[in-house]
């Protein structure tokens, strides 16, 4: 990966935070004589403009940063090396511009080149920094985390029944770290129901399967859990083999897709845009736009669509951030999917890797992204075309989006495009119950029938293919049926190729 024009879209997650390290410097002012020099020339010879205002006053922190400096070294309880002092100073100036800006020393460079690489030891959580607290995004499919229960927006207190509350976000992470095999407590407090819970965890290493797939009965679903270098070929592979095989079975051809993208975080900004090219044919997929406009970009449809024209379901939850909501935001401007569940994280903003010599990198956000409709989601996230919920719980005062989050960069001055309500979608998308029944089970992802959204996007997408159980299909929509018993989903038969909750794995 070329750093300096690595642009990721991610959310901080396990291995990004802010630390404390490295940098040295003297106390006299802190000013480098060349840099001194060439402000002492512009002083004398422009001392009226702003440049040189601006420049006096920069001279005059630095100053203050200096005497700080000094007294903190002199006077602190205990000593404190400049090293430390400095180090501190950085993390503080890039840490509060923004939740997902920070300096990361060597180690830190090296372990999130690992976590982007898709293999690294821990948890399998992705978490964010905010306010002194560090609180779950989302847990990673198939980790020790994700089958702990572990949920999106909880907030970790305490690492082995010590608390983390005065810890960095790397510091934090660090503690979670540790041997494959050791064990791990983690208390977690879960704001929609008050309750602190201590969950007891082991180590692993972490394969990161970003693509998992199952037919049911001629629906194809996909579910992407983050954007890592293989994103999209895994995707372009799991689809084909959908294709194949859906061939063998009676219905020999698939109806529709569903893209699962909830509680998928986010990464690269180029598999991003590679996966969205794999759907939307033409026009723009996104633009970035920046502090300079040389460095504004937009990316276009390279005329393919690998499903021909198939009926598209983006599901999507609060978990869904960043690269997932560019992928969700085309499909949608371009009327190429529905988008199904419940409101986006509203992360739309792109980080910079750049590196500092071997003194590790700065991630700095560096420009905002846009739909293709011109429109910033920053803050705002992406709203589903058909609103549906995972359960009957009320969370919208405990679910974690980015507006939530200390220091987060604004959106834009307002005269951007608002979101235009959809025209184009089905009349049976307007049948669609948003509430899973009063008794429906609670959801388990290794049985596909507990899962409402899941359940609602087959019975639209069945609905809309037609044939013999069409009218049962559309029925279903609008009052779902409580799952007869949540059993171990079996592999699709003959005389029940189109019922949700039948599935083949691939």
């Amino acid at each position: 990966m070329n750093f300096r024009a690595g642009l990721m879209l991610g959310l901080a997650c396990s291995t990004i935070g802010v630390a404390s390290g490295v940098f040295l410097a003297s106390r006299p002012a802190l000013l480098p004589p060349a840099w001194a020099e060439d402000s002492a020339h512009k002083d004398a010879s422009n001392a009226a403009s702003n440049s040189d205002s601006n420049n006096a006053e920069t001279v005059r922190m630095l100053t203050l940063l200096g005497t700080v400096m000094d007294i903190a070294h002199s006077e602190y309880v205990t000593p404190l090396p400049n090293k430390k002092l400095i180090r501190n100073a950085i993390d503080g100036m890039i840490s509060n511009l923004d939740p997902h800006s920070s300096y990361m020393d060597a180690q830190q460079l090296k372990d999130m080149q690992d976590e982007m690489s898709g293999q690294f030891g821990g948890l399998g959580l992705q978490v964010q920094g905010d306010a002194g607290h560090v609180r779950v995004v989302s847990p990673i499919d198939d980790t020790p985390a994700a089958r702990a229960g572990i949920q999106s927006g909880d907030v970790i207190t305490m690492v082995d029944n010590k608390s983390i509350a005065d810890l960095t976000l790397d510091q934090a992470v660090r503690k979670m770290r540790g041997k494959p095999g050791t064990q791990i407590i983690l208390t977690i407090l879960r704001p929609k129901t008050g309750k602190v819970q201590t969950i007891t965890l082991k180590r692993e290493i972490i394969h990161v399967q970003i693509v998992r797939s199952a037919l049911y009965g001629r629906v194809g679903y996909i579910r992407l859990s983050e954007f890592d270098d293989d994103a999209e070929k895994e995707l372009h592979k799991a689809y084909v083999k959908l294709v194949q095989s859906v061939a063998k079975t009676p219905g020999k051809t698939l109806s529709g897709l569903i893209l699962d993208l909830r509680s998928d975080p986010g990464g690269k900004l180029d598999q991003a845009i590679a996966v969205s090219r794999d759907f939307v044919k033409d026009g723009e997929i996104v633009s970035i736009r920046g502090r300079h406009p040389e460095g504004n970009q937009h990316w276009d449809g390279v005329g393919k669509d690998i499903t021909h024209g198939l009926p598209i379901i983006v599901l999507t939850n609060a978990g869904s951030a960043s690269a997932s909501e560019i992928v969700s935001g085309a499909l949608k401007d371009h009327h190429r999917g529905m988008i199904m569940g419940e409101r986006t994280f509203g992360k739309g903003s792109v980080q910079t890797i750049i590196p500092i010599a071997d003194q590790g990198a700065i991630r700095l956000t560096t420009a905002r992204y846009y739909t293709p409709s011109g429109r910033s989601i920053q803050g705002l996230g992406i709203t589903p075309d058909i609103p549906v919920l995972a359960s009957r719980d009320d969370d919208t005062l405990f679910t974690f989006h980015e507006a939530d989050l200390a220091h987060t960069i604004t959106n834009t001055d307002g005269k951007l495009p608002k979101e235009a309500p959809r025209t184009d979608l089905p009349a049976l998308a307007k049948t669609v119950e948003r509430l899973p029944p009063a008794k429906w089970p609670s959801f388990d992802p290794t049985k596909p029938e507990t899962d409402f959204q899941l359940q609602q996007a087959l019975h639209l997408l069945n609905a809309m293919a037609g044939g013999a159980d069409a009218a049962h299909e559309a029925s279903l929509l609008a009052h779902p049926q409580v799952p007869a018993q949540a059993h171990e989903a079996t592999p699709t038969a003959k005389n029940d190729a189109a019922k949700p909750g039948k599935e083949h794995h691939d």
